[in-house]
C-alpha cells in the first residue's frame, strides 16, 4: 500500500452493471470524508457517474473483512453488488469463502475460482429484522416487500420494458408507507426460475444496470410463490445474476445466495479541482 496520501488512488469496479469506486483506508488522507466523497464522484456530468463509493479496510487474519459503502446521494448503506466487486481488488482476501462486515452488516463473499470468468457471490444478511414482510401498501396485482438491509419494493408487471420507470418509480420510493424510502424493482417473470428485471434505486434516485438485494428480494418471493428455490434474473446491465435461498415458513430466508460477474474498470486519481484530496 502507498504511504504518500496526499493522492487517493480510486480503483473502479462493476458487478453485473453496477459501478463503484474502492478506496483504502490507509491510503486516505486524514480528513477523508466518506459522505462528500461519494456525492462529489457519484455525480452525473461533474463526477464519474458511479453508484457508490467504498472505503476498504486492509483485512486482517481471523477477522471479518471490514467495508463501508456510501450512495450517491452521500447515505450510509449497505450494497450487495459493490460487497462482492470487491473481491475483484488486488489486496483482497484470497480465500474462496470470506466472513465480511460492509457498512456493519454480516455478510459471507464467496470467489468462484473455478469459473474462467471473474465471478464473485455474497450471502445476504439473515435473522432478525431480514427477509419478506407484509406489504405496507395497496397495489394493483402481485406486489411484495422485503428487507435485506436496505428496503425493497417488487412489483410483477407483463413487460419490464413497457413501463417508464422515471413516472412509475418516484411515487413509491417517496410513499409514506416506506418511512426510510424504498427501492422499486420491476419484475417480469419469462419462464420457469427465470425473469428479467429492473430497478429504480433510492440514494441513486434513478434507475441502475443491476440491484442485486433488489434481485434477491425479487428472487426470494419468487421461491415463496412458485417453489423454485434457484433463479436466474436478468437486469438491465445484461449481465445475468443467479440467486439461490431457502427459506422460512416465515418469509426470512436462510443461505440467501447471489452471484454474477465482477470486473475491473479502472485505476485513477482523482483530479485535484474536485476538492478531495
Amino acid at each position: 500500500m502507498r504511504s504518500d496520501r496526499s493522492q487517493a488512488p480510486l480503483t473502479i469496479a462493476s458487478a453485473s452493471g453496477n459501478v463503484f469506486a474502492f478506496v483504502w483506508a490507509n491510503e486516505l488522507p486524514s480528513a477523508f470524508d466518506g459522505p462528500a466523497w461519494a456525492r462529489v464522484l457519484c455525480a452525473k456530468g461533474s463526477g464519474l457517474g458511479l453508484d457508490g463509493l467504498f472505503c476498504l479496510h486492509v483485512p486482517e487474519s481471523g477477522m471479518p473483512w471490514v467495508m463501508d459503502h456510501w450512495d450517491a446521494d452521500g447515505a450510509f448503506t449497505f450494497c450487495s453488488n459493490g460487497s462482492r466487486a470487491a473481491l475483484a481488488l488486488e489486496g483482497a482476501p484470497i480465500s474462496e469463502f470470506v466472513e465480511a462486515i460492509s457498512s456493519g452488516v454480516s455478510i459471507r463473499l464467496r470467489r468462484f475460482t473455478d469459473d474462467p470468468n471473474p465471478c464473485a457471490g455474497i450471502r445476504m444478511p439473515e435473522g432478525p429484522g431480514f427477509g419478506l414482510k407484509a406489504l405496507p401498501i395497496q397495489l394493483t396485482g402481485q406486489a411484495a416487500f422485503g428487507f435485506v438491509g436496505n428496503p425493497q419494493l417488487v412489483v410483477e408487471v407483463l413487460d419490464v420494458d413497457a413501463v417508464d420507470l422515471t413516472v412509475f418509480a418516484p411515487p413509491l420510493r417517496n410513499h409514506a408507507a416506506f418511512p426510510e424510502g424504498t427501492n422499486v424493482n420491476i419484475l417480469q417473470p419469462t419462464g420457469k426460475g427465470t425473469a428479467r428485471i429492473r430497478s429504480w434505486e433510492r440514494g441513486v434516485e434513478g434507475e441502475t444496470l443491476c440491484c442485486g438485494t433488489g434481485c434477491a428480494v425479487a428472487a426470494a418471493w419468487m421461491a415463496k410463490r412458485t417453489g423454485i428455490a434457484s433463479w436466474r434474473l436478468e437486469p438491465r446491465g445484461g449481465d445475468p445474476v443467479d440467486v439461490l435461498v431457502k427459506l422460512n415458513d416465515d418469509g426470512s430466508w436462510q443461505e440467501l445466495w447471489l452471484s454474477g460477474r465482477v470486473r475491473i474498470v479502472a485505476a485513477v486519481v482523482p483530479d485535484a479541482s474536485l476538492g478531495l484530496v
